[in-house]
């Protein structure tokens, strides 16, 4: 089936300039290489998507991705860049600016946060390709839970430890624990044009899941996160670390022509 010629599919990076946990997070370097190129880099393989924006209130990162070879078409407004703006807010906004600007429909918008730098365009294209089989309203990427399942979640009172919501029989082994759990992991939000005009992107009653493995889900929202990644990477270096360089050189080469 050709995915792209029958859809309209709208890639959005979101990528807000204030963070409080880690300064200029969006763009900050890992393996040489600030932390959204990673997330254009894979998106830009992908043969589903139409259109890949990134929508920023920052000039810096609006460079940054530019450089990187990913559009930036707009400064994203301010009342969509404090803290109590929402994400969907934010994709509906991007959405309407290109349809306007190119004067076509969408049929489905994805949403790929730039703060998991593992993602692959296998899983971009894996949750466009569930999505157009299933039809769902939306397509979120997640993440099998192990050790943190939720039996294994208590709460206390009174200095007492209790279960928070499902029982825990003693001593049952992490293997063991049922039914299998499941976490979404802050990577990929596939939307329906339509119910995104509803602003729904979680809580859709047809919400289908697109399963990560736990590798390749490692979202920075902390400094250990960070640690963690720059780890990663240096031990088992991605295979895309080459290409990106080569495409760097040859963006520079391109340039100076």
């Amino acid at each position: 089936m050709n995915y792209k010629k029958k859809y309209n599919i709208l890639g959005i990076i979101p990528a807000r300039g204030g963070s409080k946990t880690i300064k200029k997070k969006n763009i900050v370097l890992i393996n040489k290489h600030p932390l959204i190129a990673y997330t254009i880099f894979e998106a830009k393989k992908s043969k589903l998507i139409t259109d890949l924006i990134v929508s920023s209130d920052s000039d810096e990162i609006r460079a940054t991705a530019i450089q990187y070879g990913c559009k930036s078409p707009f400064k994203r407004p301010i009342h969509l860049s404090n803290n109590t703006a929402t994400s969907v807010d934010c994709d509906l906004h991007a959405t309407k600016f290109m349809e306007n600007k190119l004067n076509k429909k969408y049929d489905l918008v994805v949403e790929l946060m730039c703060t998991n730098p593992f993602k692959t365009v296998e899983d971009i294209d894996g949750v466009i390709k569930t999505h157009i089989k299933t039809n769902a309203e939306t397509v979120i990427a997640m993440m099998k839970l192990e050790d943190h399942h939720p039996i294994r979640i208590k709460k206390i009172i009174n200095g007492l430890i209790k279960d928070f919501c499902i029982k825990e029989i003693p001593e049952t082994r992490r293997q063991d624990l049922k039914p299998d759990a499941y976490i979404r992991n802050g990577s990929i939000y596939s939307m329906r044009r339509d119910i995104l005009e509803k602003s729904i992107r979680t809580g859709a009653k047809n919400s289908r899941a697109y399963i990560m493995p736990r590798e390749r889900t490692v979202n920075i929202d902390e400094p250990m996160d960070l640690h963690i990644a720059r780890t990663l990477m240096k031990l088992n270096p991605k295979k895309k670390l080459k290409p990106l360089m080569s495409y760097i050189r040859a963006q520079k080469k391109l340039s100076s022509q």
